[in-house]
């Protein structure tokens, strides 16, 4: 399934998009505790497509693939190098992402999300599909200038975590295999990334362990896996896409801030 979360007239519905995604057959419930038809049909021209989770808690992983961290000149990380972004920093599909009036250098990271389905703890890597609703898009944009002051200190929340840093989206996709999919993450239609998620040094069901061995995981929790090679700056009047095999394309305007 690929599912969708939208708004018609304000009221808010999950859906699976038809053939040629021009239409959304709108489920009644929720994805966590179970989804069922109701027999409507929504024309995609008359919605508003949300980001598929509803503000979630958001876990970040840095530094999890190897051509990553030979761009940034770093070394392997002894253990995984995970961050929260807050729940406000998320945005949908199509809508801005906000550069800052004081900002310098504002960089885009195509990134596998995953979401969580179900209260996960103490999870073992052959069972972490149990507890994986599916899998979305996301972009991790970063201020560079202050992420680089923070993380000097050992922090990272204000350079990760400004409102509209998180975009999420299309649709949630359920049933894929992560081990294998393509990322591509386009700039004004340029290809900047290119990469295989078989390149993430710590793979998804890994990543779903880790973080249940010391947390519990609540549905409705995403998880950036980590970007590839190829990240760069972002201005206002640019457009950012995402696309991951399987899932779709985010696809997200920069705009300046007002004040």
């Amino acid at each position: 399934m690929r599912i969708v979360r939208y708004a018609v007239g304000g009221v808010c519905h999950y859906g699976e998009f038809e053939a040629g995604d021009t239409r959304i057959a709108r489920f009644e419930g929720d994805p966590y505790a179970g989804l069922s038809p109701t027999g409507h049909v929504d024309d995609v021209g008359d919605v508003v497509v949300l980001p598929p989770v509803e503000r979630p808690r958001i876990f970040g992983f840095a530094y999890n693939y190897t051509s990553h961290i030979d761009e940034t000149e770093r070394e392997v990380p002894e253990v995984p190098v995970c961050f929260m972004k807050p729940s406000t920093a998320v945005v949908g599909p199509g809508d801005a992402i906000v550069y800052p009036a004081d900002g310098e250098l504002i960089h885009f990271e195509g990134e596998l999300v995953v979401v969580i389905g179900k209260e996960a703890r103490h999870v073992k890597p052959a069972e972490a599909h149990e507890y994986i609703l599916g899998y979305t898009c996301g972009n991790d944009v970063s201020d560079r200038i202050i992420q680089r002051k923070e993380s000097a200190f050992g922090t990272l929340m204000i350079g990760k975590g400004q409102d509209t840093f998180a975009p999420l989206g299309p649709v949630i996709a359920t049933g894929l295999d992560p081990s294998e999919l393509s990322l591509t993450t386009r700039v004004n239609g340029t290809v900047t990334q290119s990469a295989s998620t078989a390149d993430l040094l710590l793979a998804v069901p890994d990543i779903v362990s880790y973080l249940s061995r010391y947390l519990t995981l609540l549905p409705g929790d995403v998880i950036m896996t980590g970007t590839p090679s190829g990240v760069g700056p972002i201005r206002p009047g640019d457009e950012v896409e995402v696309e991951i095999e399987g899932i779709g394309v985010l696809r997200n305007a920069v705009v300046a801030e007002s004040r």
